[in-house]
């Protein structure tokens, strides 16, 4: 009997470009493979003993004999390649129409709207790298204390101020307010708040306070079937913002990829049961849109050394699993999310080893065999492979 899942997401850790790619301005994407070859080879044992190198369609990492976990090739059923969406089809959401997006910047009437309902002017409103942007407008923004707008390729409405100019708790009530605002035609996936530190251009900092204020789901998702079955749901990282809190039983802000890790691992060690559901960051963040593809490689390197600490504090009753949402390939033109195929990892003493699953066509599957797993009942969408890798 399956009495817990450890779900672990690598944010943003592709595996190739899928079919339509093109139609994303992403053909040719492949994050892992394209990081590895420019670093000159990643040292990740553990994940190639997982299996990570014998999934369908891998490039560049070693394939082994008789890896020890089941593993696939998940495809992304949704239209998009955003946060929301790959997270919300892991959960049994399939989004046929994708998130409006700005790529001018938003419209008149939503930043008027803005301004009315906040008292305060918006400066920036363009497309932007969100280290750029402050950078551009920081000093600006302290002198004035106008908060900074901006969005990217992703359907975001994103607000940076300096934590010392508008305080954490008016930056939040900020963005609660922009949600409201941006409802309808205007419905992003996202508002997310940016705090920033420093006092001068180059010295500015985004912090760990961050937040996600994301729509609503449209219906149930695992974490609600986990939950109604009386079982516990802990979210890490920003799970809880994506999907609202909907169907969190604790939810925990982290600070970085290690502070998650090491959440997650306090909780392992925890008697609880159900669901502990964690998202790791920085791969995103931190190195995919900042085209860093150096610490990328490291990060990876980072999170296959604390791998092993994971599984030593498993019981025999867990299981864990381990995926990306989309890719972020930062050896890729611009900064923006790829649309890639992403790699899926599953290990425990109840599963058996070395089981392919070959191409998978939604991501959804993952979040129908975690509920068969547990015994919850079926969400809307996804086909379980439970059999397949129970024993």
């Amino acid at each position: 009997m399956i009495k817990r899942v450890i779900w672990i997401i690598l944010d943003s850790v592709g595996m190739g470009a899928m079919p339509d790619a093109d139609k994303y301005g992403d053909a040719g994407s492949n994050t892992i493979a394209n990081v590895y070859k420019k670093v000159g080879g990643l040292h990740i044992p553990n994940l190639i003993n997982l299996g990570l190198g014998n999934i369908e369609g891998m490039k560049e990492v070693a394939k082994i004999d008789n890896p020890v976990g089941c593993y696939a090739r998940l495809a992304e059923k949704s239209n998009g390649k955003d946060t929301i969406t790959g997270h919300w089809e892991m959960g049994g959401i399939i989004t046929e129409n994708p998130f409006p997006t700005y790529p001018n910047g938003f419209p008149e009437e939503v930043i008027e709207a803005f301004e009315k309902k906040t008292g305060l002017k918006a400066m920036g409103n363009k497309v932007a790298s969100g280290t750029e942007i402050i950078d551009e407008l920081g000093e600006e923004h302290i002198k004035t204390g106008n908060p900074i707008v901006y969005t990217s390729a992703d359907s975001v409405f994103q607000i940076a101020a300096h934590e010392e100019i508008i305080p954490i708790e008016r930056l939040y009530e900020i963005c609660s307010i922009s949600r409201k605002i941006l409802s309808g035609e205007h419905k992003v996936a996202r508002v997310i708040a940016r705090p920033f530190i420093g006092d001068k251009k180059g010295s500015f900092t985004r912090t760990s306070n961050r937040r996600d204020y994301a729509v609503k789901p449209p219906h149930d998702t695992i974490l609600d079937k986990v939950k109604e079955k009386n079982l516990d749901v802990i979210a890490i990282g920003k799970i809880s913002d994506i999907f609202c809190g909907q169907g969190v039983t604790e939810a925990l802000h982290t600070k970085d990829n290690m502070d998650g890790i090491n959440k997650t691992i306090e909780f392992i060690k925890r008697d609880n049961k159900g669901l502990i559901f964690t998202n790791l960051v920085d791969f995103d963040a931190k190195w995919g849109h900042r085209n860093n593809y150096e610490a990328y490689g490291k990060g990876l390197e980072d999170f296959d050394r604390r791998l092993i600490d994971i599984i030593n504090a498993m019981n025999e009753e867990d299981v864990l699993i381990i995926n990306a949402d989309h890719g972020c390939d930062p050896t890729f033109p611009g900064t923006d999310h790829t649309r890639e195929y992403v790699p899926f990892l599953a290990y425990g003493e109840k599963l058996k080893k070395n089981v392919d699953l070959k191409t998978r066509e939604s991501f959804a599957d993952i979040g129908q065999t975690i509920g068969e797993l547990l015994g919850t009942e079926k969400i809307k969408n996804g086909k379980s492979f439970a059999k397949d890798i129970i024993l």
